[in-house]
């Protein structure tokens, strides 16, 4: 019998018109796709719905394939975990708070644990961009204003969630000798057949209005603000539409639901044709067991975060799921145990990635799959 999912979308008929604009939700269970639902408006002033092939700007979503390319490089015997990054980037050489530069590693990069953070303002009147802001310069010149910043900690010793796969962007084209989005494409989306997935869309007409935060949600205008806590988050909705803005490996990519759903299966299964089991436990382990700062039950892959133990925020999932989510409005989970790929993309920030919707909408799923 057909999984009926009521409890599902109820949360998302309620959300929907009140909290968030337009979503698009996709689940697998052990392979088949037991749930596609498409509700509210890719661009609501214009009536115009949220379809299968809607085009959202991704945020950190970007992160887990910048970095699975990074693995294949690896693999390739290109890069190294091991090696410091000032091997490719000699001038990037990031200071402690006593002056000390310490060695950074491709490791500290993937599992930010890099000593970097995600406060951009160095305090030289040269920001750097984390990805989803305003930059008039390129890649070189957004790691210089980085390596600029101080580090919150020596490198290998904490957890921070940070800047640190913008620089490991450069390190790849360094490496790599094309662009980030040419190495991603060769190395992520043309073998998985991710058409829509890249760093500017194939069909602007299809991207997403993005939305911020209110009841109802507010059209972003082309640099939005919108409060995140005591501080806020700010926007340029242009930068996809630009191509002369600089790729980011942490937030700067654009793609569809069902194109990142087929990244999360071939990671699910195993890897191919883009990793081998040898690098699954990079991914699939927590890296950083020692460095949970909350405790949370979390720890970080090289790639994403690991629910080491659901319990500790009363997760109905098993221990060893895979989580993360983008600011634009996005969260996506793979429960291996259970056998299940999660994606929920939103417009709306940050409802859609922080707020209580992808909360709710994974306690459902799995109280859905016991009816």
């Amino acid at each position: 019998m057909a999984i009926q999912f009521t409890g599902t979308n109820a949360i998302v008929d309620r959300a929907i018109g009140r909290t968030i604009v337009g979503a698009n939700i996709l689940i697998k269970l052990n392979g088949e796709l037991v749930y596609d639902r498409q509700a509210g408006f890719l661009d609501r002033e214009a009536n115009r719905p949220v379809t299968p092939n809607t085009i959202f700007r991704l945020a950190s979503v970007s992160k887990p394939m910048v970095s699975a390319a990074a693995l294949a490089m690896v693999e390739a015997g290109k890069i190294r975990l091991d090696d410091p990054v000032t091997r490719y980037l000699p001038g990037f050489r990031p200071r402690l708070a006593d002056g000390t530069a310490p060695p950074i590693t491709i490791s500290h990069l993937l599992t930010h644990t890099s000593g970097l953070t995600y406060d951009t303002d160095n305090g030289n009147g040269e920001p750097a961009c984390g990805g989803t802001g305003p930059s008039d310069f390129d890649l070189a010149e957004n790691i210089r204003r980085i390596a600029a910043l101080p580090l919150a900690y020596e490198p290998g010793t904490s957890w921070c969630y940070s800047v640190a796969i913008d620089v490991l962007g450069g390190v790849m084209e360094v490496v790599d000798g094309r662009s980030l989005p040419e190495i991603v494409k060769a190395r992520v989306t043309d073998p998985l057949g991710m058409t829509d997935t890249g760093f500017w869309p194939t069909d602007p007409d299809r991207l997403a209005v993005p939305y911020a935060d209110g009841t109802p949600p507010t059209r972003m205008g082309d640099i939005e603000r919108v409060k995140d806590g005591d501080g806020f988050v700010e926007f340029w909705t242009g930068r996809a539409l630009d191509p002369k803005a600089f790729p980011s490996g942490g937030a700067g990519m654009i793609g569809t639901a069902e194109d990142f759903l087929i990244f999360l299966e071939a990671m699910r299964k195993g890897g191919a044709p883009i990793l081998s089991q040898a690098s699954r436990p990079l991914l699939t382990e927590a890296h950083t067991v020692d460095l949970d700062p909350a405790p949370s039950g979390q720890g970080y892959s090289h790639g994403w975060s690991i629910y080491r133990d659901p319990s500790v925020q009363k997760l109905p999932c098993k221990p060893g799921t895979w989580a993360w989510g983008g600011i634009y409005g996005h969260q996506w989970y793979v429960d291996p145990a259970t056998g299940l790929s999660i994606v929920i993309f939103t417009n709306t920030a940050l409802e859609g990635c922080i707020g209580a919707f992808p909360k709710d909408i994974f306690q459902a799923i799995y109280t859905d799959l016991k009816a």
